[in-house]
């Protein structure tokens, strides 16, 4: 099935939903959450529609907070100015409260300090991992409305060191993005490979539309090294891939997680991937993580397989929750603080889905609170908003992505420590 028929599938069922809903719980109210996602990209859909997916779970279950919910949703184009547009949009015309995403750490940074911390809306990111978030949070100036369910760049930054490391490379060039994330990309494996014995040769950075990006390509591969590690997303890499391919540079390449894509595999092709692996964080091993997989199979008919998607249904139905245990009239500021209600380690689990919600409801109104186990397993933020992930090690197919080697919590907590 294309996307484009999953993106209209799922439109059909989040209204049949919703009528099902609004019928059974007689809602007469509808309460507005805006969402700024890269849909004009193809993997940026898929996190959309898994949002929705979770949109559509709650209102089956009466909604949140007594109200039918309505996603709201916006395309970034993973542009920072098209991005604060579009939020900007969403808070002052729409009127939401709850913000989710963005993807880009260059377009949630500044939808975070100029439109929903001014605002006072609470902002949830499936994706983001900058650690300049952690960063602005300990200085106060996420004022508690920033969360995140993605874990931050200094796991994937570990994880390209220890493959660089287990596959004996000498040298790298590094290729990185030129924006916030992947600047943070670059300081931190730069750090890494140092710290596991493996020299940089280049660090190298890309800027979006350019024609060609053969002069920064050139640039990494006259210092000869042994593999090349990119920080890009599908455009720009398929475009410097390409580039650096048809001049020689080695096949050995190791890849963040934002080329984890159809799009950046079938147009650079398979047949030059074959060396290359990329580093992601990973579903836990949990009764939730399978739970999530197979409610997404039967409702797309697809493999959860794309960069994102648990912690896109993760960071909706959070923030739902959320708004449940805020109540009816709530601020963004009040939702912030419920979070912490809704995945309390020592309240009651409660799964994610529709019998989930509704069990959690009951447990909220009567003073109790809840643990949300979902799609990445039982999340837990800290004081920064962060979230700690598994890890995963991953190369193309030709159907998509297979899994190389799988790290838990405990081994990669344990493999950043070692590069302290």
């Amino acid at each position: 099935m294309t996307l484009q028929r999953h993106l209209v599938r799922g439109i059909g069922a989040a209204f049949g939903l919703m009528v099902i809903a609004g019928a059974a719980q007689a809602q007469e109210c509808t309460t507005k959450i805006g969402t700024v996602l890269p849909t004009s990209v193809d993997w940026g859909r898929p996190i959309a529609e898994t949002a929705q997916f979770a949109v559509d779970q709650v209102n089956a279950a009466g909604g949140a907070a007594g109200c039918a919910i309505e996603m709201v949703l916006r395309d970034t184009q993973v542009d920072p100015k098209v991005g604060v547009d579009a939020a900007k949009a969403l808070v002052d015309l729409e009127g939401v409260n709850v913000l989710l995403g963005a993807v880009s750490s260059g377009v949630s940074m500044p939808i975070l300090t100029s439109v929903t911390v001014p605002g006072g809306v609470m902002q949830m990111s499936c994706c983001s991992s900058s650690t300049a978030f952690t960063n602005l949070a300990e200085e106060g100036k996420t004022e508690g409305l920033w969360f995140r369910t993605f874990a931050t760049t200094a796991v994937q930054s570990a994880m390209g060191a220890k493959v660089a490391q287990d596959k004996g490379y000498g040298s790298v060039a590094i290729l990185y993005k030129n924006d916030d994330w992947g600047q943070d990309v670059a300081r931190l494996i730069a750090a890494d490979f140092e710290a596991v014995g493996v020299a940089v040769t280049a660090s190298v950075a890309i800027n979006d539309g350019q024609p060609s990006y053969r002069a920064e390509v050139t640039e990494a591969l006259g210092t000869q090294p042994d593999a090349l590690y990119l920080a890009l997303y599908p455009a720009e890499g398929t475009a410097a891939v390409r580039e650096w391919i048809s001049l020689g540079g080695t096949q050995k390449m190791i890849l963040a997680n934002s080329l984890k894509s159809d799009e950046f595999r079938e147009n650079v092709g398979l047949q030059y991937l074959g060396e290359t692996v990329g580093t992601d964080t990973a579903s836990p091993r949990s009764e939730s993580a399978d739970a999530f997989r197979t409610a997404y199979v039967e409702r797309f008919e697809s493999e959860p397989n794309g960069p994102g998607l648990g912690n896109s249904y993760d960071a909706t139905m959070i923030a739902l929750l959320a708004m449940e245990a805020a109540g009816k009239d709530a601020t963004g500021a009040d939702i912030a603080a419920a979070v912490s209600k809704v995945t309390d380690p020592n309240g009651t689990a409660v799964t994610a889905d529709t019998a989930g919600f509704t069990k959690a409801k009951d447990i909220l109104a009567g003073g109790g609170t809840v643990m949300y186990q979902g799609a990445t397993g039982n999340v837990r933020f800290d004081a920064n908003g962060d979230v700690s992930a598994p890890a995963v090690i991953w190369a193309f197919t030709e159907s998509g992505t297979e899994e190389v080697e799988y790290l838990s919590l405990e081994d990669v907590d344990s493999f950043i420590a070692s590069l302290n």
